[in-house]
């Protein structure tokens, strides 16, 4: 038997090395490397193709059992996970401290329990006291949840396996749980790798949905080890600024239904509120036309929201380096949308300071958001408003194109059914059967021409 290699892990990204060093090369954080359990290194002679149990193969059209969604009683919930809770599925849950990770799950949990469904929460981050008061200010005390508060795995599965199976087990998170298998702390890349195994084993055995909440690091991705996202089936990220009321539920990988749904939720005083419009809430305040405000219809997954892109404009009189603040949008974008601009369109930008804002708070990443900036930005450099029934969206190319983008009638469809009578977009898009009048602009002069000159 070969001699065992030592292995230290970052604690930051996952990525490994076999020495140690106080900077990772990955992900540049520093005193991250840990050490971990020296793995055994067999040599060429140990054969594994024998002494194990034979496998069973099936064909894919052998009948099995169809495995029948269950509702979290959140129909905005249901919708980010493509439907409801597959028996079986294990769903890792991220998002900002203080974000509403637990409250969300604590109603969902007592919906499940309230409906006749066995419900278990279990907290390692608080006692179940506190847990208690929060389902008291939710209005939740009179919910059947088996609520408990542990750590380590052991103790965890040893109880589970003595009782009915749950429908839902909650665990409020990972981060925190034990394995004593493993030697490290709590947290550990080793410590969450084999925590989240034994729990995700337990309910893929016994047909349980298993949601585990994660921490995020300060660039918004899940912390601890990347394998963590690969085992299990749903990934879902809580997003949204503690200064806003609302919440987006975004699908980030779903084994079960549709990438990039959303669910949107409002914060309030008797908890998380689902919102069946959020076209409405990122609508909402504007009383009248204002140069630099343009409605973007954008779509997550299948669902399509209108938003409101704001744009100011402010000439600076000496000869200050003008800033460039964005919120809610790509800033690497907006300086090739502001290029384009100026090469293609002759205005000028580099004398003035840009601010651009997503209202809401809401965060953008549908390329087709960029003619709806272009034409805030023009609309506040020229100081003319936009028509208020208008929409626009279009992806803009280095070469002053508006092209062509995905789902375009679906857009139209949702701008109309708000009362929006107008939309501007590529030449070639299909606006389908929508009420909404369409006109393609084709080139960015075009854009440019009609709202200066308000054609």
């Amino acid at each position: 038997m070969a001699k065992p290699k030592r292995r230290y892990i970052c604690q930051a990204c996952g990525s490994v090395t076999h020495r140690w060093q106080g900077q990772c090369a990955d992900c540049g954080e520093w005193n991250t490397l840990a050490e971990e359990a020296p793995e055994t290194v067999f040599s060429a002679k140990h054969d594994l193709s024998s002494g194990g149990r034979p496998i069973i193969f099936e064909a894919l059209d052998a009948p099995g059992e169809v495995l029948k969604r269950r509702s979290t009683g959140l129909a905005e919930f249901d919708r980010a996970l493509g439907g409801g809770l597959v028996p079986g599925s294990a769903v890792l849950m991220g998002g900002d401290p203080g974000i509403g990770k637990s409250t969300l799950l604590l109603q969902a949990a007592a919906k499940i329990a309230l409906g006749g469904a066995s419900s278990v929460y279990i907290s390692g981050e608080e006692a179940a006291g506190q847990v208690r008061m929060r389902a008291d200010r939710l209005g939740l005390a009179g919910a059947p949840i088996s609520l408990a508060s542990a750590t380590s795995v052991r103790d965890i599965l040893t109880t589970l396996s003595g009782m009915v199976p749950p429908a839902l087990l909650v665990i409020d998170s990972i981060q925190t749980m034990h394995s004593d298998q493993i030697e490290g702390a709590p947290g550990t890349v080793s410590q969450v790798r084999a925590s989240a195994f034994e729990l995700i084993r337990y309910a893929k055995e016994n047909g349980v949905a298993l949601v585990l909440v994660g921490h995020v690091t300060k660039d918004g991705s899940i912390a601890g080890p990347r394998v963590l996202e690969h085992m299990v089936d749903v990934v879902m990220s809580f997003e949204g600024e503690r200064s806003h009321q609302y919440r987006i539920l975004r699908s980030i990988k779903n084994r079960f239904g549709p990438v990039d749904e959303i669910g949107v939720f409002a914060m309030e005083g008797q908890g998380l509120a689902e919102v069946g419009n959020p076209s409405m809430l990122f609508l909402s305040g504007r009383e009248s036309p204002v140069p630099g405000s343009a409605v973007f219809p954008a779509i997550e997954g299948t669902r399509p929201v209108l938003v409101e892109v704001q744009a100011l404009i402010v000439r600076l009189q000496s000869g200050a380096t003008p800033r460039r603040a964005v919120v809610g949008w790509d800033s690497g974008r907006l300086a090739m949308l502001l290029a384009v601009l100026e090469a293609r369109c002759g205005l000028n930008f580099s004398s003035a300071e840009v601010y651009l804002n997503v209202a809401g708070g809401y965060r953008l990443a549908d390329p087709a958001a960029d003619l709806a900036v272009a034409a805030a930005l023009v609309s506040a450099l020229a100081d003319k408003p936009l028509a208020a029934d208008a929409v626009w969206f279009g992806e803009v190319s280095l070469a002053g194109e508006i092209r062509p983008v995905a789902h375009s009638s679906i857009r139209l469809r949702e701008s109309a059914k708000l009362g929006f009578g107008r939309a501007f977009g590529p030449s070639d898009a299909n606006g389908g059967e929508s009420a909404t009048r369409f006109t393609g602009l084709g080139l960015l002069p075009n854009l440019v021409d009609r709202i200066v000159g308000h054609a």
